[in-house]
């Protein structure tokens, strides 16, 4: 069991996790590299699997991110428990992290974290990603929260639906004038230049395919621009079309800047928080916040 496990042990697999290599996890720990060395080979021994690929830096296995995140959680608990027994002193602020994808960070997200009680202070480290693989950095132990688009629970972890972010396709008037009139709206988007956040990012693919049965997505000519802004402008600049966050989309569909390629076919991506079974205040109030704002902002 978890409970089992020696806490100098597991606190040395996060320090040398953290660090990257044994030597400067000793040097963290104010230990030899032999004492961490050995530390972590009891460990493997106690749990009966690797728990760190020895590369450069070093890696956790499957098995060592579950021992990394119960330390991580094992530390949160530590320190929010100093800050209610007055311990602290050293009046270092409590850190939350959370993983948000890049339209929500844009959109609705940092107007929730203004709603999050500041006494006792809290700091927030922000981790982006696409909201297909912030649950990733849950199950990794590197963050907190996450916002993301998988509604089942990471192991350790309680989910809640957040609401509905709804995409639009969208192209300027220009792009439309020379890459989409003169054929079916599914022929000419799969030869068009296309927008997308990152290689990862298969938004445009799915709409296409959406459109039409059997077809294989968008167009192979390209432009990734990785900031939720930046994307939103290259389209509105005509560098291609791409699916456009409805909270974006407003002003520039308004003003004649953007056209709606199919008004009538949104794109809905749900979105889910997940976060540590802990009982933290500060991440208690940071997810009270953030499912307040979605409420307000997000599609039900």
């Amino acid at each position: 069991m978890m409970t089992d496990l020696p806490l100098e042990q597991v606190r040395t697999l996060l320090a040398v996790v953290d660090e990257g290599t044994f030597d400067a996890a000793a040097a963290a720990l104010h230990v030899t590299p032999s004492a961490v060395s050995q530390r972590v080979k009891a460990l493997e021994q106690r749990t009966g699997r690797v728990l760190l690929l020895r590369t450069k830096p070093v890696r956790p296995t499957e098995s060592g991110e579950i021992v990394v995140r119960f330390a991580r959680q094992l530390a949160r608990l530590e320190r929010d428990t100093r800050s209610e027994l007055g311990m602290s002193g050293d009046g270092e602020p409590t850190r939350v992290t959370v993983a948000v994808n890049a339209d929500s960070l844009a959109t609705w997200f940092l107007p929730a974290l203004t709603r999050v009680p500041q006494d006792p202070p809290l700091c927030f480290e922000l981790h982006r990603e696409d909201e297909t693989r912030t649950a990733k950095l849950l199950r990794e132990g590197l963050v907190m929260a996450a916002v993301t688009s998988s509604p089942e629970a990471v192991t350790g972890c309680s989910v809640r639906p957040l609401g509905t972010m709804r995409y639009l396709a969208a192209a300027s008037p220009d792009f439309v004038a020379g890459h989409l009139e003169g054929g079916p709206l599914a022929e000419t988007l799969a030869r068009a230049p296309v927008m997308t956040f990152d290689r990862s990012d298969d938004l445009q693919d799915a709409f296409v395919r959406g459109l039409r049965r059997g077809a294989a997505g968008a167009s192979a000519l390209r432009h990734a621009v990785p900031t939720s802004e930046g994307f939103v402008a290259a389209v509105a600049a005509g560098f291609g079309w791409g699916m456009v966050p409805e909270a974006q989309a407003g002003t520039l569909l308004r003003t004649g800047r953007l056209l709606p390629l199919a008004p009538d076919r949104p794109l809905d991506v749900p979105l889910y928080w997940q976060q540590w079974r802990l009982d933290s205040p500060a991440l208690a109030a940071v997810a009270e916040a953030v499912t307040q704002e979605a409420a307000r902002t997000l599609r039900r």
